[in-house]
């Protein structure tokens, strides 16, 4: 039997029902093609991140402290350290098209919040740029002089955001790295999709095949204009000051779906909204800090059934260090019947 794991991140502080509120909420997805991860044994892999009540990491944690259960049944389980210093390959995909020249200010320290990568001598960094579509300016490489030099300059594009054609892009990158290496996409834009070809749930199951994890950086284009509005940084637009009716639509839609957001909850990531030059360098520094501060558990369910898994990952008790303590970690896979 094979097993398809569906990454959807959760809090353990969240209920039990939000894994089917997220496959509720894609809609048309097929389970079969949703998935994350595919194995060839009968091993479910769960990288977790452990975040105490301050939002700090927790580390030190064993595999006693973990309590993992599928389909509300416990399981055993195995805590595997990743390699020090483990190779990164990371795609950066920056949007330029729409209000995102606007966004361009705030992250001027995108470029330094990079180096701590490079300096470990391993990391591979690419870069691609979308708005309508999708250009890979700049391929894999260990030189950040080059990196820099394209974060450096970036151009206003179209009024096209393709979210969904920009991950599946990326992610075909990253699938060509060697699977050795740590595969990480990090995603910058806005919350809703204007003009993408590819389906939200081929997306998913790209992203799982490649084993990659995705982090999002995401901003509002209604509340950047409000803010730049009050800072008067937006006088060439064509609406001087908050043009509501817009405002109205986009909170609509941004209700409706938050693409980013939902990837990253499904694919095991993080998602962050930054709003400021400040916000963004904080979420910047998570994110490098967070690369290599996963738990990776795994366990081997016993004849599970085929279909999809409801998992709950947890802490098994909370002592002075763990009390308030979340867990954000993977809450589903897809079991795959034996073929006939």
């Amino acid at each position: 039997m094979k097993f398809w794991a569906a990454s959807t991140a959760r809090q353990d502080s969240l209920p039990r029902a939000v894994p089917c509120f997220l496959l509720l909420l894609l809609g048309t997805i097929a389970f079969p093609q949703e998935t994350t991860l595919r194995t060839q044994t009968n091993l479910v892999l769960i990288p977790a991140l452990v975040k105490d009540q301050q939002e700090g990491i927790l580390y030190g944690l064993q595999a006693k402290d973990f309590l993992v259960e599928d389909d509300g049944v416990e399981q055993a389980v195995r805590l595997d350290e990743a390699p020090e210093a483990q190779p990164i390959s990371l795609v950066v995909a920056i949007q330029r098209g729409r209000r995102a020249a606007y966004e361009f200010p705030r992250m001027q320290g995108l470029k330094s919040m990079l180096d701590p990568l490079f300096a470990l001598g391993t990391a591979r960094v690419a870069v691609v740029e979308f708005d309508s579509q999708v250009e890979v300016s700049r391929n894999f490489t260990e030189d950040a002089s080059l990196v820099e030099d394209d974060l450096k300059d970036l151009q206003p594009g179209d009024d096209g955001a393709a979210i969904l054609d920009v991950i599946d892009s990326s992610v075909n990158l990253l699938k060509k790295e060697p699977v050795e290496r740590l595969r990480v996409l990090l995603l910058i834009s806005e919350t809703r999709d204007h003009g993408s070809h590819v389906k939200l749930e081929d997306t998913v199951a790209a992203i799982g095949q490649s084993n990659a994890v995705m982090y999002a950086l995401a901003f509002s284009p209604a509340l950047s204009n409000i803010l730049d509005t009050g800072r008067g940084t937006n006088k060439n637009e064509m609406h001087q000051g908050v043009n509501f009716l817009d405002l109205l639509y986009r909170t609509a839609q941004a209700m409706k779906k938050n693409v980013p957001s939902t990837i990253a909850s499904m694919t095991g990531g993080e998602y962050e909204l930054f709003a400021t030059r400040k916000k963004f360098e904080v979420r910047m520094n998570d994110f490098t800090n967070h690369l290599h501060s996963r738990y990776l558990l795994s366990f081997a369910p016993k004849s599970p059934h085929p279909g999809l898994h409801q998992i709950r990952v947890r802490l098994r008790a909370e002592s002075k260090d763990t009390a308030g303590a979340t867990v954000l970690a993977r809450s589903s896979y897809w079991a795959e019947g034996a073929k006939q």
